[in-house]
């Protein structure tokens, strides 16, 4: 191997990295504004970029809610299997339910407790319950299968997100961040990353964000994309991107962590505040940084390379 693959291969860890961290920050930022809107936020913050915990679930500083809780639980399951299995993420989901969580949705509760009681591991369908539940917990799908193909990626994701959230909207929104989180890990542009944000819009023109001035944004899949796709395109840093997203209120500790696996995906490693890092929980972050590089160890980029 060239020298030059090796440090693409410690890049691709180092991106996959910084989109969990990234997904932690913007759920523990996120969460302290949780169901206000803008205006309590700016009269009580004026512009809300610090993480100090609080909000209506009194976390501690630092700390993280369903978004990142999630996320880590079905990461373990895809570790555990070497694939993304949907028996073994409805397990994993139940047991994190049995831990009696500060935050848990009511589709992401009612899907667990489907499989619970019938051992399926798929919801009924319902295009009415488009919720984002299925994507705030992407990321450990995107990471193992980097370097998939597009039917391979699609079925992934399906496998996991279907558990609590068996809709068109969601799996097509779902699809696209995996596809942005992707992109953006293996160095494509901003303009590339837009294109494939349009392609959902054409696919889907409910999801259009241009110009979209979105307020409270709610667990609702399209009001939550719009949020984060408006945010990060209209933000140059990673930084800027999480707060424009955060004050926005509504779900803003979905928006955060979606908007935050992306932009750490893109902008990368050093580009995560310090000051954010260091007021994470020690161990959050340690158990997410690890999962990553092992779950983009999995991999057919990392597998390719070392057959």
């Amino acid at each position: 191997m060239s020298a030059i693959e090796r440090y693409d291969k410690f890049e691709l860890k180092q991106k996959a990295r910084a989109a969990y961290a990234g997904l932690a920050i913007g759920d523990a930022l996120g969460a302290t504004v949780e169901f206000m809107t803008p205006r309590e936020i700016a009269h009580q913050y004026d512009i809300h970029r610090d993480i100090i915990g609080g909000g209506w679930l009194k976390l501690d500083k630092g700390s993280v809610t369903d978004d990142t809780e999630m996320s880590l639980a079905l990461g373990r399951s895809i570790l555990g299997e070497g694939r993304v299995e949907a028996v073994a993420a409805a397990k994993a989901f139940d047991a994190w339910m049995r831990t009696k969580p500060k935050d848990i949705g009511n589709t992401v509760r009612r899907g667990i407790m489907h499989f619970r009681n019938t051992g399926e591991a798929e919801s009924p369908r319902n295009d009415m319950d488009a919720g984002n539940g299925g994507c705030m917990r992407t990321l450990p799908v995107a990471l193992c299968t980097l370097g998939a193909g597009r039917d391979a990626i699609v079925e992934a994701s399906r496998e996991q997100s279907h558990i609590t959230h068996n809709a068109a909207l969601a799996d097509a929104g779902t699809e696209c961040v995996i596809d942005l989180v992707q992109a953006g890990i293996t160095g494509a542009s901003r303009a590339q990353l837009r294109q494939r944000a349009d392609e959902l819009v054409t696919q889907f023109p409910l999801f259009r964000f241009d110009n979209a001035e979105i307020e409270n944004p709610g667990g609702y899949i399209v009001d939550t994309l719009k949020a984060v796709f408006a945010s990060f395109f209209r933000t140059s840093r990673f930084e800027s991107c999480l707060v424009d997203v955060v004050n926005k209120g509504g779900d803003a500790d979905t928006t955060g962590a979606i908007a935050g696996m992306i932009a750490g995906a893109y902008y990368g490693w050093d580009n995560i505040p310090e000051f954010w890092l260091q007021a994470m929980s020690k161990g959050i972050v340690r158990q997410c940084t690890e999962q990553a590089e092992a779950l983009v160890g999995l991999s057919p980029v990392f597998l390719d390379e070392d057959s």
